[in-house]
């Protein structure tokens, strides 16, 4: 039988949390690709430019003590821990930990909205192989994808209102949304479903407010510049908007859950300083991050996973 639900794991992609630790983390991201430390100390730059550090555990652990206030104000004690793929805390050390603690079944959470290969399946690959070597047995329960849950559209259709656009609940119809998500390679795109889980979440969300006119971009491109990756660029849409007589945008980076270095970078810095040379304001919506629609998901699906057994 089964253990009962006893322990709820956040599993995300972590990040240096101070300006020493960026190097070290970024090599772990390209560990056994040879890419040499000259190349990635371009990449470093864009976490000097953001004030030396990523807040993307900072962030998490927001999401976490989130998640556990809500769980306990319903009578649902479970602790609410961390595991990243490429920083403290990884997720091989936090499963262990849980095991040496004697708990027996993870409720697992995901911190990948849209499922692609270098998303979903990773994760599920590595907190498998996490929940193998660890020094006990340790069940895992996944939470499913949750990318069209209509909390998590609310979640973020309550950030795009929060730029103040909308007015008495009508979005401008001269004000386009340009949503945004992490460019992949297209032809890894067309072996998963990540591109149709994006085109959901927007189009439902566009829906909800009644976005008369949006698209979706992609951002933080990398890798081989001949290898085919996912378009348009975020940037190349804003300067065909502001040559189509477009005066502001709202850009919202749907495909991400919090507000970390790459949109910070790629959008509040790279897009719109694209966007002010092409004389277009730039309105930027923030993540979902701790949005209390997003926590609420979060904790409904635990309960309705763990079922009675909490």
């Amino acid at each position: 039988m089964t253990a009962a639900v006893d322990v709820v794991l956040l599993v995300g992609y972590g990040g240096p949390t101070a300006p020493d630790e960026v190097m070290p983390f970024l090599r772990k991201v390209v560990e056994g690709k040879g890419i040499p430390d000259k190349r990635l100390q371009s990449v470093a730059a864009h976490y000097e430019a953001v004030g030396g550090f990523s807040p993307y555990n900072q962030r998490t652990t927001r999401l976490a003590e989130a998640l556990d206030r809500w769980l306990q104000e319903r009578g649902r004690y479970l602790p609410v821990v961390m595991g990243m793929r490429n920083w403290h805390p990884f997720i091989d050390a936090t499963l262990a930990a849980q095991v040496e603690e004697n708990r027996r079944h993870a409720a697992v959470i995901i911190l990948a909205p849209h499922r692609a290969e270098t998303t979903w399946d990773r994760y599920l690959k590595e907190v498998q192989g996490a929940a193998e070597a660890a020094p006990g047995e340790i069940h895992l329960s996944f939470i499913e994808p949750y990318f069209d849950d209509m909390r998590f559209i609310e979640a973020n259709g309550a950030r795009l209102e929060e730029t103040g656009l909308a007015q008495d609940g009508e979005w401008p119809a001269a004000i386009p949304v340009v949503f945004t998500a992490h460019s992949i390679p297209t032809a890894m795109a067309e072996g998963s479903p990540y591109v149709d889980d994006l085109m959901t979440t927007c189009r439902e969300v566009a829906e909800l407010l009644e976005i008369p006119r949006w698209e979706l971009a992609y951002q933080s491109r990398s890798g081989n510049p001949a290898t085919p990756w996912l378009e348009p660029d975020v940037s190349d849409v804003l300067k065909r908007l502001a040559g189509e007589g477009v005066k502001e945008v709202a850009v919202q980076a749907i495909g991400f859950l919090s507000d970390h270095v790459e949109v910070l970078y790629d959008l509040d810095i790279e897009a719109r300083s694209t966007a002010e040379a092409a004389g277009l304001r730039l309105h930027r919506a923030g993540c979902v991050n701790d949005h209390p629609e997003f926590v609420t998901l979060l904790g409904e699906r635990i309960i309705k996973l763990a079922g009675d057994s909490l």
